[in-house]
């Protein structure tokens, strides 16, 4: 027996012939936001450093329009190809790092981190929303980090850790400064701070630095899909008086 047809979206979620770009897409947050816009009727478009081919598959064989555009946001043609691809109703910039790569001095990490982290999203912000101002909407997700907000999980004194909870700090001071801009130009720029989320980046880290499990009161990390669907919502109009705001996502560990 057939099942029933699912009743229409309302109208605010309803991204049906909207397009979309999501950084980071590959996996983790990114990979979850995709498919919770996917389910909101986006046409994605995803970018990452990592081949998209797995993803995309998965979201066309459910009847996703998806187009890929692999590189790497440290490039800035690549960035400017992702603006110039314009028209976009909404941008989450969901890619970012938490230290350098293997070989790095710490001064090239650092530098890194801060590239990925901040100086990409400033270029990609900065461009779309020159765009969705000439078309009068758009809406535009930057993610942060509960890192950002109160230094982050671990006590141990990191200096990657340092430069990481630096940048997502960055990330939110982007949000307000953009908002401020934007939000009169008919832009929405707003920005979700996420805790510890059981991504593959996360995985990784955790062979190194020690997180406190006395700082999760929720008794668990997050699932990726737990954030892809807040940063789904703030790429919509039902988000549509919400500007400049960091909406935190992390079952509790900042409250303020």
């Amino acid at each position: 027996m057939p099942l029933d047809p699912l009743p229409p979206l309302p109208a605010p979620l309803d991204l049906s012939g909207r397009p979309v770009l999501v950084t980071g897409a590959a996996s983790g947050i990114g990979r979850a936001t995709a498919e919770c816009l996917a389910q909101l009727g986006a046409e994605l478009t995803l970018a990452d450093i990592a081949d998209l081919a797995p993803l995309r598959e998965a979201l066309e064989a459910k009847g996703a329009r998806v187009r890929a555009e692999q590189g790497d946001l440290r490039e800035p043609a690549f960035c400017a190809r992702l603006v110039a691809a314009a028209p976009w109703f909404a941008f989450a910039n969901v890619a970012g790092v938490f230290q350098g790569l293997p070989g790095q001095t710490p001064e090239e990490a650092f530098d890194f981190v801060m590239h990925v982290n901040v100086r990409a999203p400033v270029q990609l912000a900065a461009g779309i929303v020159e765009g969705m101002a000439e078309r009068g909407e758009g809406y535009v997700v930057l993610v942060g980090s509960a890192a950002g907000r109160n230094g982050g999980a671990s006590q141990e004194a990191s200096l990657d850790y340092a430069a990481y909870a630096a940048s997502k700090g960055g990330v939110h001071t982007l949000v307000r400064w953009l908002s401020r801009r934007a939000v009169g130009r008919g832009v929405l720029v707003n920005g979700v701070a996420p805790g510890v989320v059981r991504t593959p980046l996360f995985e990784r880290v955790a062979r190194t630095i020690r997180f406190d499990p006395a700082s999760l009161p929720a008794g668990r990390a997050a699932e990726p899909a737990e954030l892809g669907w807040p940063i789904a919502l703030m790429c919509t109009r039902a988000a549509s008086y919400t500007s400049g705001a960091v909406l935190d996502v992390n079952g509790g560990s900042f409250v303020g």
